[in-house]
């Protein structure tokens, strides 16, 4: 139900225009790769790494950091880290240059014209689907000459291998249509939740004094010999994720999607015909007073009770197209909330 303009720049291979047999096929190759235990495990320790180096790099540095930059470059060398590790920084650097382009894009006016952000965003697009493209060929090439990678398999490794029932493969253009959905996804949202997150901790004192008071119980339960965090730690931050899902409500930075009716549905006493599109607007369901009282007041402790009612928390979206990497994204917020909350702070000075 995405716009012809939306779907011409993340592919239109990716999952935001497949019909649903092959999204569901596409989903069942990509789901553990991303949010599998094996998976998470494996990414947890290079997150930590990164995060623990950021942060000593911005309070060594100059002193001052433009904070949302900073935290989406982070989290853009996690995700390249994740689905094509082994990039150099040249390739990192171009990639993120580009995928910045593209986001700006995605929800401007499809206006095909120089100075136009849609315009900069297909020129980011070929960019993208070229550097991609080279790895991809480089992959090949070291595979048919009977090079092994020393690292672990990557995303990008685990497509090329990837197999349907059928024995179909993935061709290039679906790999990188789902890696270009997967890496602007990857990047853009958790920079910003992050962001955001940190900015509602410094403003309300209680909340921070609580959300730090558990991340140093969980480090007094460490033992001694465990390097880093593990997911039985991660599993704990029950008030951090209470924050985290409180800014994901507050601010929903995924505030908009688009569906299209496969059937003539009623909703509230009016026909949607077959084929007519839908845009759901999450910011009214996460700011309707009769879901959450006081929605205008940042309030974690909403979450201590029961999970919230089907179709009134959409920060991944809902149903068989749920964000496929929302685990990912909560273990990475956290990871850096932990490490923030007991070290650090910050000091705005605009």
């Amino acid at each position: 139900g995405w716009p012809k303009a939306t779907v011409t720049l993340i592919g239109p291979k990716s999952f935001v225009s497949m019909p649903h047999d092959d999204h569901r096929r596409l989903r069942k190759l990509t789901a553990a790769p991303i949010n599998g235990f094996d998976a998470l495990t494996t990414y947890l320790a290079f997150i930590d790494q990164t995060v623990v180096s950021t942060l000593r790099r911005w309070s060594d540095g100059a002193g001052e950091v433009e904070f949302l930059t900073e935290l989406r470059r982070m989290t853009f060398k996690i995700i390249v880290q994740i689905f094509m590790s082994g990039a150099d920084d040249r390739t990192m650097e171009a990639l993120e240059r580009s995928y910045t382009d593209l986001n700006y894009g995605m929800r401007a006016m499809a206006i095909n014209l120089p100075g136009f952000a849609y315009h900069r965003a297909l020129r980011a697009r070929r960019r993208l689907v070229a550097v991609l493209q080279a790895v991809l060929n480089g992959r090949r090439a070291a595979t048919a000459k009977g090079f092994t990678r020393s690292s672990r398999m990557d995303m990008m490794d685990r497509l090329i291998e990837a197999e349907d029932e059928r024995g179909r493969r993935l061709a290039d253009d679906e790999i990188i249509d789902v890696l270009i959905m997967y890496l602007n996804a990857g990047h853009e949202s958790s920079g910003h939740i992050t962001m955001w997150a940190t900015v509602f901790l410094q403003e309300n004192p209680d909340i921070f004094a609580r959300a730090k008071a558990e991340q140093e119980e969980i480090m007094r339960s460490i033992p001694p010999t465990q390097k880093g965090l593990s997911l039985r730690d991660f599993k704990k931050m029950q008030y951090l994720s209470q924050v985290i899902d409180e800014t994901l409500r507050f601010v929903n930075i995924s505030f908009v999607s688009f569906r299209q009716a496969t059937r003539d549905v009623y909703v509230n006493g009016y026909l949607i015909p077959k084929g007519w599109k839908v845009q759901l607007w999450y910011r009214s369901v996460h700011m309707d007073p009769q879901v959450y009282p006081d929605p205008y007041k940042f309030n974690p402790s909403r979450w201590e009770g029961p999970p919230p009612r089907a179709g009134t928390f959409l920060p991944f979206g809902l149903g068989a197209r749920l964000c496929p990497g929302n685990d990912l994204a909560k273990l990475e917020i956290s990871v850096f909330l932990h490490h923030f909350l007991l070290g650090y702070k910050l000091t705005r000075t605009n």
